[in-house]
């Protein structure tokens, strides 16, 4: 059983159930169709019912809940709460009714009153229009300063030599463009947790720079520095050092010479990038010359689980976002 089959499978066993927020568009009917099959999740498929059967013809959706934003009988009491929510912000009723006609915003709100496990969203709409309900509806896990993402990379069918569980952990590629000390600690310590629960390895965290262990001096140096700090402090039963140079935190050799005695280095199996750039040309060297499949990125430290999807998704994308969304139940 591959990596992706094996998330499915557990998170099958634990019967959550998934909003998908874009039933106007077809790969997500038809991901809804196959999540179903699969057994995956419980799916809630947001759309106009008569629309969404006529658009889709050959899609069995036995089995899928389809709601209609515009007629459910949760209107005024998401209404009411989306106000009571935003008060500060002097939403009105009728500013609420508006909002509420978009899916996501409607999905966010099952999502926040207990309705739904988990969401899913993103793949005909841009980030922010996903981005923007979590963070206004469902907000930050307590004591997460910024919300994150990490990605799956799964090793090539050869296998790696650096890569003895099948995969490892990347963050932050898709998300912040740039940290403060405390919100690449959050990162890592949500990286370290998300790598356990969904991918189920035992997390060893590099926090990673251009210098090992004070090598190299410069700013970008002291904020990684700092991070990792910060991260041991607030959770000292992750194994998590920094800073490391690649080479460091993945080859053994490099690692007991660059970082001797580090529990981390030569041994890492979750990468933290000092930023968005880094992160983000990381994971797509690995992708196109290493051969790895990226899974994500994928949405970390919202109080509820909450993911944005590529608008290049494909229906196969989308139920593997279902299984990782509703294992981020978890935690």
């Amino acid at each position: 059983m591959n990596v992706l089959e094996q998330i499915k499978s557990k998170a099958a066993k634990l019967h959550k159930t998934i909003v998908l927020c874009e039933g106007e568009d077809s790969r997500v009917v038809k991901a809804a169709q196959m999540a179903t099959a699969e057994g995956i999740a419980k799916i809630v498929l947001l759309g106009d019912p008569a629309a969404i059967k006529k658009a889709n013809p050959d899609v069995d959706l036995t089995g899928v809940e389809i709601v209609n934003p515009l007629t459910s009988d949760k209107l005024a009491s998401y209404n009411a709460k989306l106000c009571e929510l935003r008060a500060s912000k002097g939403m009105t009723p009728e500013q609420a009714t508006e909002l509420l006609k978009d899916g996501t915003y409607f999905g966010a709100m099952m999502l926040k009153m207990g309705d739904v496990d988990g969401l899913v969203s993103g793949a005909c709409h841009s980030t922010a229009n996903t981005l923007r309900p979590g963070l206004q509806i469902i907000k930050t896990a307590p004591g997460v300063s910024a919300v994150s993402s990490f990605n799956l990379m799964i090793c090539p069918p050869q296998g790696n030599q650096y890569c003895p569980d099948g995969l490892v952990v990347f963050a932050d590629c898709g998300l912040n463009p740039t940290y403060t000390a405390e919100g690449l600690a959050d990162c890592a310590i949500s990286t370290a947790r998300s790598a356990q629960a969904i991918a189920g390895i035992e997390p060893k965290v590099a926090m990673l720079s251009f210098s090992s262990k004070g090598s190299a001096k410069h700013d970008n140096v002291t904020l990684v520095q700092e991070a990792t700090r910060i991260a041991n402090e607030k959770a000292p039963e992750i194994k998590l050092d920094g800073e490391l140079q690649f080479d460091a935190a993945i080859v053994p050799s490099v690692g007991e010479m660059k970082a001797k005695g580090s529990p981390v280095a030569g041994h890492a199996n979750v990468f933290i990038f000092p930023d968005l750039q880094a992160g983000n040309i990381g994971y797509k060297i690995a992708e196109r010359l290493g051969g790895f499949m990226a899974v994500g990125p994928i949405c970390q430290g919202f109080a509820k689980p909450l993911n944005d999807l590529s608008r290049g998704c494909k229906s196969e994308d989308i139920v593997a976002a279902v299984a990782i969304t509703a294992l981020q139940t978890q935690f």
